[in-house]
């Protein structure tokens, strides 16, 4: 296990307490949403607050802040209290505080007015942290006009233009691209190293490995804190990576066998994760299993556990697990629906007879050459996609590479400008009544209207989607258990946090079972537990044969699709299975841990592409086309600054290191 000190702030840092939190209670009427929570922050620690919607997060928030009252207990934010500390407190909510119909400058200016900063040092300000979050170029450009990750860019500015000591983020990367998500952690990691204290919450746990230390919060007490390494070694586990040709079967069976050896299994588009005690016997065990069951043997590597692994196994132990509700099927697939997940996503399809055109027989979703042009700009060049019955295919990019352009001519909502289309056999009318009837789609923001209640969007779409009457209720109530709103229908959706909105969202999607189901950043803003679910039901509905195309910003998530495109300004780049698309990548992916983790990153940033270098916690992820070479000049560099290496190893490529990669290497 790595010692605590080698994640903190350098030891000058440590006698400093930035956050003080001790026995701290809220109450909102009956309901108790903070059950009298301990911990500390270091001055310049980074520190993560990770547990599922309605832990008690936002609320902790809102009381650090200073915005809203404890029912009993104390925070103190360097020695005052919290509603004390207010100016020197940033803080950045999950809505953010911007005005759409300022500029970038405006916005700036009057963040720096409510916070009563001088001219002189808003102007030195403005261009300190534009330039960190390369926006300097852009200040009089409309708030409005800005992608979802330069939105979350500038609001961070609009926080820091008064030099806070302590920085607040709840969920700061919700919607926000892979690439824009990097830049956006490497700066919270350049302010930590400058002395800056930032508490972060979020629900993407590859995301909360960047912390020096994460508290694991559910049912308004915190369970757990330490270091993402500490965690990940408190938890006792392994984790196999599984590939085999028959992946469902080989699911249901290590799944459903009583075995102390295998603590879970989850399914992902290529590949098993299974956590077991002991590497050696739980390898043993899968392949005995296996044989016994005359399943193929499989191919199996070893890994560690991720902070996701920790967080499920921690909730289920407590019994937080949502339950999983089967889908109330009503009808048997038609000929030409029926699809199963196996190796590399190739489901065995029942041809149509309604497919005329010979090259598109078997496809669910069909586009060749797809294109789209808004005025001058050409926002889709020429993008071909193949979805099968049976199948989940992810369609990934960064903000604006043209993904829901490209799903709303898929499914008849925008015309396009050029290219063949076939959408579940039609290559005419996409918008006929007929084939909207067997489609779902799930919009990127919401698809519920606010000022109706749950069961009133319910009932509208069961109605407009033409769900016969006597199969409603039952439908109704599938979608209302799976989001654990039992008892709640008849609250206003508009009252319903992100998370429980896209459920909601979800199930309205799927109630008339749909044999094409679209779905556009389905999890933004889901915690751990809930996207684990959400991905159990896609699973469930592409076993029993939908065509399932989605997109996502959560690459970890994207592990779950059999095939996958990626997109950059508007064209393909990348396409294959998760798996290949990683084996595919140039050079090595190396860890370096060195005792300047920060003057590390400035330096290697000056001599390789930035991109290639970032921060993780305590240590630096370096992508290396050359690794025999760039290996001795980092080494070199590094020692020749008086930076010293404690270790230096080649680690896989995560799908997001790929993206980024694939990304950053294209022509912009």
């Amino acid at each position: 296990m790595k010692q605590q000190l080698t994640t903190l702030p350098p030891s000058s840092s440590l006698t400093t307490t930035a956050i003080n939190v001790q026995s701290l209670h809220k109450h909102y009427g009956n309901l108790v949403a903070v059950r009298g929570i301990d911990f500390s922050v270091h001055k310049g620690e980074m520190f993560g607050l990770i547990g599922p919607d309605g832990a008690g997060k936002t609320t902790t928030f809102h009381i650090l802040g200073g915005v809203m009252e404890a029912t009993a207990g104390e925070v103190q934010v360097f020695g005052q209290p919290a509603r004390d500390a207010r100016l020197k407190t940033g803080y950045l909510t999950q809505q953010f505080s911007l005005y759409l119909d300022l500029s970038i400058d405006e916005n700036l200016r009057y963040a720096a007015g409510l916070r009563q900063v001088a001219d002189d040092l808003r102007s030195e300000r403005r261009q300190k942290y534009l330039k960190l979050m390369n926006l300097d170029r852009f200040g009089d450009r409309l708030a409005g006009q800005l992608s979802g990750g330069m939105k979350q860019k500038l609001a961070l500015c609009c926080a820091l233009v008064s030099q806070p000591e302590v920085l607040l983020l709840d969920e700061p990367t919700t919607g926000v691209d892979p690439v824009s998500r990097r830049e956006f952690w490497d700066v919270l990691a350049e302010l930590s190293a400058e002395g800056m204290t930032i508490v972060v919450a979020t629900p993407y746990l590859d995301e909360a490995e960047r912390c020096h230390r994460v508290a694991l919060m559910y049912s308004g007490q915190i369970h757990e804190i330490g270091t993402p390494a500490e965690l990940r070694a408190n938890l006792g586990l392994h984790r196999l990576e599984v590939r085999t040709a028959k992946l469902e079967a080989t699911e249901e069976i290590l799944s459903q066998t009583p075995q102390n050896n295998i603590i879970d299994v989850q399914i992902f588009g290529d590949r098993l994760d299974v956590l077991v005690p002991d590497l050696n016997t739980g390898e043993t065990e899968v392949r005995q299993l296996l044989q016994q069951h005359q399943l193929p043997s499989p191919s199996i590597e070893r890994g560690e556990p991720t902070l996701e692994n920790v967080f499920v196994t921690r909730l289920r132990q407590q019994g937080s697990v949502p339950q999983f509700f089967p889908f109330p099927r009503s009808r048997m697939r038609g000929v030409g629906e029926q699809g199963s997940r196996g190796a590399g996503g190739q489901g065995s399809v029942n041809l149509s007879p309604i497919h005329k055109n010979q090259q598109t027989q078997g496809l669910a979703i069909y586009a060749h050459n797809l294109s789209r042009v808004f005025g001058k700009f050409q926002a889709v060049k020429d993008v071909n996609v193949e979805v099968r019955y049976g199948e989940i295919f992810g369609l990934l990019g960064a903000n604006g590479a043209g993904k829901t352009t490209t799903i709303k001519m898929l499914c008849g909502l925008l015309e396009a400008s050029g290219g063949e289309i076939s959408l579940g056999g039609e290559t005419g009318n996409l918008r006929s009544s007929n084939l909207r009837r067997r489609i779902g789609y799930m919009s990127q923001k919401f698809t519920l209207y606010d000022d109706l209640s749950i069961l009133q969007n319910l009932e509208f779409y069961s109605g407009v989607y033409g769900v016969p009457r006597k199969l409603r209720r039952e439908k109704i109530d599938w979608v209302i258990a799976t989001c654990g709103l039992e008892g709640q229908e008849n609250m206003i959706t508009g009252q319903l946090p992100g998370g429980w909105k896209q459920r909601v969202a979800f199930g309205a999607s799927v109630m008339h079972e749909p044999d094409i189901l679209f779905l556009d950043e389905p999890t933004s803003g889901v915690d751990p537990l809930a996207r684990r679910q959400f991905w159990k039901l896609i699973n469930d509905f592409a076993r029993n044969g939908t065509a399932i195309l989605v997109t996502t910003h959560y690459l970890e998530e994207a592990e779950q699709c059999n095939r996958m495109s990626f997109m950059v300004a508007g064209e393909t780049v990348a396409e294959g299975s998760p798996s290949s698309i990683k084996a595919a990548q140039p050079g090595k992916l190396i860890e370096i841990i060195v005792n300047q983790n920060q003057a590390a990153s400035k330096l290697l940033k000056q001599n390789f592409d930035s991109w290639r270098v970032s921060i993780f916690a305590d240590s630096l992820h370096v992508v290396l086309d050359n690794p025999e070479q760039e290996i001795n000049q980092i080494t070199q560099l590094l020692e020749a600054n008086q930076i010293t290496i404690s270790s230096l190893r080649p680690i896989p490529f995560s799908l997001e290191d790929a993206f980024i990669g694939i990304v950053q290497r294209s022509p912009k």
